[in-house]
């Protein structure tokens, strides 16, 4: 059973809950956007605010921090653009005619997702709307973003030559149960993925090996082809809607409100892991040096080893649910509907699990001879199962 620990340091700046934590690529600083209508900006230095952005009419849903600039999205139907070192807002993005609850920055590009049944592009560095991407039939809940440089071979990419200005796709998850995958320079749906039978309330996507992934209120997570939009697998185990995914090393996690978080190999579709205690939705999860740190609408955060399932340590001290979870320099941060930013100090269970960690290896490595044998040997009886049951 995981030992309790005691934040470090508590942030009660906000006036309302924070909806959202963003970590900027440099790990200097850290951006929240809260229910009180403001974005704060914190150094992860010296774990002080720096930054206060004011001029949203209304909550902000969703925040997201690069080095040189913070973006914000709001219930306004806006979305804003800001100076990290003055404070000013350099942007307003107007447009959308609902709430706006997701955006994605990628390359030059502003994407948004909101409630008005749209996604959009904007330009980053202009307030003018690129693209509009029509044809879900409920609001817009999750965004990825790819180029299918990443994804396509020369011989496919020919064959998409009204194309050949723009190469990047926006992926979108919607209420409507499906997932679309639309050009960015036409606004042309590519494909619409069909399987799901609930809200898709979760994306996660490796352009590499040609996969997404959907979480949905079904109770399933489905892997795709985004090249041929053929759906792959469906992993079935959760008992309530899967509401957060991450994916590790071809490992897939996701977080659940059926109170758990199920660990997945992709290449086989096995459930490998479930990480129970929680008491409530597990909203949020992050993988970290070997440990999987989640936050639920229990108000604890917790970490897990991430092999074994072994509650490690329990984080209690907020008084709502945990919305989003960061992590740099061995410091975990959570962020609550409480209005408060917590700081908790993980170098004890990551120094801990790093000596786990090297005890293993060490001991798979004197064994690695014999369990290749045993590999061989299992290999080989599974190819005599397979044999008989074709005959």
């Amino acid at each position: 059973m995981g030992n309790s620990g005691s934040a470090v340091k508590v942030c009660t700046d906000h006036q309302g809950g924070i909806n959202w934590l963003s970590l900027s690529p440099d790990g200097q600083r850290l951006l929240t956007g809260s229910e009180d209508g403001t974005a704060r900006l914190w150094s992860t230095a010296d774990s002080q605010c720096h930054g206060h952005f004011q001029g949203h009419e209304s909550y902000i849903t969703f925040c997201h921090l690069e080095n040189e600039a913070a973006f914000t999205c709001s219930a306004d139907h806006t979305i804003r653009k800001w100076d990290v070192v003055t404070g000013q807002c350099l942007a307003i993005y107007r447009g959308h005619t609902s709430i706006v609850n997701r955006i994605l920055v990628a390359k030059d590009y502003l994407f948004s997702g909101s409630y008005d049944r749209t996604a959009r592009c904007w330009s980053v560095d202009k307030e003018k709307q690129i693209q509009e991407f029509r044809g879900h039939r409920n609001c817009v809940l999750t965004l990825a973003h790819y180029s299918s440089r990443d994804v396509l071979e020369e011989e496919e990419e020919e064959e998409e030559e009204e194309e050949k200005v723009s190469r990047d796709l926006l992926v979108t998850g919607s209420t409507d149960c499906t997932v679309k995958v639309w050009w960015v320079s036409s606004g042309r749906c590519y494909q619409t993925l069909l399987g799901h039978t609930g809200a898709v309330l979760c994306l996660i996507l490796d352009a590499p090996n040609r996969e997404l992934f959907s979480g949905s209120t079904d109770y399933t997570i489905r892997t795709w082809n985004i090249v041929t939009g053929e759906q792959l697998k469906v992993f079935k185990e959760h008992q309530g809607s899967v509401i957060c995914l991450e994916l590790v090393n071809r490992h897939l996690y996701s977080g659940s409100a059926d109170r758990t978080v199920k660990c997945w190999f992709v290449d086989t579709g096995e459930r490998i892991q479930t990480y129970k205690a929680h008491k409530h939705s597990v909203s949020t999860l992050k993988y970290h040096a070997g440990i999987l740190f989640t936050g639920s609408g229990d108000a604890c955060a917790r970490a897990f080893n991430s092999r074994s399932g072994v509650l490690q340590k329990i984080f209690r001290g907020h008084k709502f649910i945990i919305n989003c979870i960061q992590i740099h320099n061995e410091l975990l941060y959570t962020a609550s509907h409480d209005g408060t930013l917590r700081i908790w100090d993980i170098r004890g269970i990551c120094k801990r699990n790093k000596r786990r960690l090297k005890k293993e290896r060490s001991v798979q490595g004197r064994g690695s001879q014999k369990g290749s044998l045993s590999r061989l040997f299992n290999n080989k009886v599974g190819c005599m199962v397979q044999q008989e049951n074709r005959e």
